[in-house]
């Protein structure tokens, strides 16, 4: 079913006293805004305002599909939770076994990596080898056997680094058990049961899908990412060295990287709220009754592996121009935790101390958010387009438009 679908669905029938906002776009302000408010029965409101295309001069709708940035790594982290469940991963068993060949710290060799590690960000990995230059014919290992790509300072579990390069790692571990290419397995594990429209890549989303990607402006309105005019993309994937982009020639299990676990997932705001009802549901989305996780499973990602103390990781995101001091200073497992008490943490665009869980994204002029207050059953879904690589004009580590959003707005 497409998103759009979805969401005329959940408008007309699943939530009377929708509130549906659509305001003008305002000058000097992002190209395009959406928020989503949410409980696990279903959305409590929508705002839209500006443009998904301007070219087009096609204002976006909640339906439309984003480029939603490191939100992936949470939907991916409810991939490899499913595949735990089901007993063909463990969270804490040397990852080598599922990649058929040594994942190994040249500085720490005698210290096993686990998916654990991965998923919270203290593999030991950084981004300074790179993580998403992988050409289709090209092998994710060799990544991996460049010296930059590892922390020579710190054991694998010591120390907390943001790093996207740990989710394709954990993909390729992903394929390998299954046998399956990552955005497939994702659509069969995750997407399709949630009912949603998105897609890692372009390659398994739906026609409606296709026909309405949003497309993402940087911060001075140049068009950066997603400009497809309405169509698929003829290469959805990094191509092959020689240029060619047969897919069908891709072997499972080689290349990590390829279908973007760590960033490229495109989904509407309406069906990254469905994500957020089924994790407010405790693994089960009521809209639909599919169940994809356990209520344990569910904790287990909310549950803190790491919090800072002022000497064990890093607060911000090395990869990129956003250095806010402060951004990261709990994680689960594929989850940010906000809203820590701790000297030097500025990571509560709420403003109210509230413990919430989910995941932030940035790239490509996108700054969007999923986050959820367990306790009280609520959530909320951001997605901006149009903005500027750095957070700015917040009391917090985040921006003054997402803590404007944050606040009801």
């Amino acid at each position: 079913m497409s998103a759009a679908k979805i969401g005329r669905i959940l408008s007309a029938c699943a939530m009377p006293g929708l509130l549906l906002i659509a305001a003008t776009t305002h000058a000097n302000g992002p190209v395009a805004n959406v928020r989503v408010a949410f409980d696990r029965n279903g959305v409590t409101s929508i705002q839209t305002d500006g443009f998904a295309d301007k070219a087009a001069a096609r204002r976006i709708t909640a339906n439309d599909p984003v480029r939603v940035a490191s939100i992936s790594k949470l939907v991916t982290t409810l991939g490899v939770m499913r595949l735990v469940e089901a007993g063909k991963l463990e969270l804490d068993a040397d990852v080598s076994r599922y990649l058929g060949w040594s994942l190994r710290n040249p500085a720490y060799p005698h210290v096993p990596i686990t998916l654990r590690m991965l998923i919270s960000h203290r593999s030991s990995l950084t981004d300074a080898a790179g993580y998403w230059q992988t050409p289709l014919d090209g092998r994710l290992r060799d990544t991996l056997d460049n010296p930059h790509a590892w922390d020579g300072e710190h054991a694998p579990g010591t120390y907390f680094r943001y790093t996207n390069l740990n989710f394709p790692v954990v993909a390729q571990a992903m394929e390998r058990v299954s046998g399956e290419r990552f955005d497939r397995l994702m659509q069969r594990l995750v997407l399709k049961p949630l009912g949603t429209g998105a897609c890692f890549g372009w390659d398994t989303c739906d026609e409606a899908s296709v026909a309405h990607a949003v497309v993402q402006y940087d911060g001075d309105g140049k068009a950066v990412m997603d400009d497809n005019h309405g169509r698929r993309p003829n290469c959805p994937v990094r191509p092959a060295r020689n240029g060619s982009c047969d897919l069908s020639r891709y072997r499972p299990g080689e290349n990590g990287a390829l279908f973007g676990p760590q960033g490229g997932l495109r989904i509407s705001g309406v069906d990254l709220a469905r994500v957020g009802m089924m994790l407010l549901g405790e693994g089960t989305l009521d809209l639909n009754g599919a169940r994809l996780l356990t209520p344990g499973s569910v904790r287990a990602m909310a549950t803190p592996l790491w919090q800072y103390d002022g000497r064990n990781g890093l607060t911000f995101e090395e990869d990129g121009d956003d250095h806010q001091q402060g951004f990261f200073c709990r994680w689960g497992m594929g989850m940010q935790i906000l809203a820590t008490h701790a000297e030097g943490c500025r990571d509560d665009p709420f403003g109210d101390g509230v413990a919430r869980v989910g995941h932030a994204g940035s790239a490509y002029g996108v700054q969007a958010g999923i986050w959820l207050d367990r306790e009280h059953g609520s959530g909320l879904a951001w997605i901006a387009t149009g903005m500027p690589e750095e957070r700015t004009g917040g009391r917090s580590a985040f921006s003054a438009l997402e803590e404007k959003f944050a606040g009801g707005k």
